[in-house]
């Protein structure tokens, strides 16, 4: 039976590299989560994460800026 990528993400066959990986501590259901996504909606999630970043460190330079 062929499982989906899907599957052998969140199921991972014991010894192999994705369960390697999840014990190792990487989130897999976060890969899971994005690939379920359209290419849009990663480009959009990825844009919507960039511009909070940018706020975020432009935020920190004030505030640095500020206490000097």
């Amino acid at each position: 039976m062929n499982r989906t990528p899907e599957q052998k993400l969140l199921e991972p066959a014991p010894g192999g590299k994705i369960a390697e990986a999840q014990k190792f501590g990487l989130d897999l259901s976060l890969i899971v989560e994005n690939m379920r996504l359209s290419p849009e909606a990663r480009v959009r999630k990825l844009q919507s994460a960039m511009m909070s970043f940018e706020k975020l460190k432009a935020e920190a330079s004030k505030s640095s800026n500020t206490r000097r």
